[in-house]
């Protein structure tokens, strides 16, 4: 049910192969030199609740089959040059808690889709090329802790929504 090959020094890809463990609730690949795409394949680990490939060389885009992922707790994929937008098929992960983002090359605007997270408890977008407005529908996000937007290209108006988030 858990797979853990965080901090080795693997290389090459996640193999597509990996959406057939589908007992799989946690999968952590942190911080190794693994040069890959995310393969859209993980969208089929309906029992996952952890997932972190931070601190490798992603590229590519964030895979909207990531959305089908309705037990995903926490979600980690800082720190490795991702590209593309943010899907808005994030905002159907009911039960997510954590999404960490940060310090990709994700571009576009903030899905506003992500105001649907009502179990959210952080959420770092930090450090990455995005645009437009913040969404007022972030001021939904009643559980969050932590909200990282520094260092983006965001623009318009502070939304007076945030002023709901009591536990910030």
């Amino acid at each position: 049910e858990s797979l853990s090959l965080s901090s080795n020094g693997l290389s090459g890809v996640i193999p597509e192969e990996i959406g057939n463990l589908q007992n799989l609730r946690s999968l952590n690949l942190r911080n190794n030199g693994l040069k890959t795409i995310i393969p859209e394949e993980i969208g089929n680990l309906q029992n996952l609740n952890s997932l972190d490939l931070s601190f490798n060389y992603l590229h590519g885009s964030i895979p909207n089959e990531i959305g089908n992922l309705q037990n995903l707790q926490s979600l980690y994929l800082n720190n490795g040059g991702l590209s593309g937008s943010i899907p808005k098929e994030l905002g159907n992960l009911q039960n997510l808690q954590d999404l960490v983002l940060t310090d990709n090359k994700l571009v576009g605007s903030i899905p506003m889709e992500l105001g649907n997270l009502q179990n959210l408890e952080t959420l770092g977008l930090n450090i990455n090329n995005l645009t437009g407005t913040i969404p007022a529908e972030l001021g939904n996000l009643q559980n969050l802790h932590t909200l990282g937007l520094s260092s983006n290209n965001l623009t318009g108006f502070i939304p007076a929504e945030l002023g709901k988030l009591q536990n910030l």
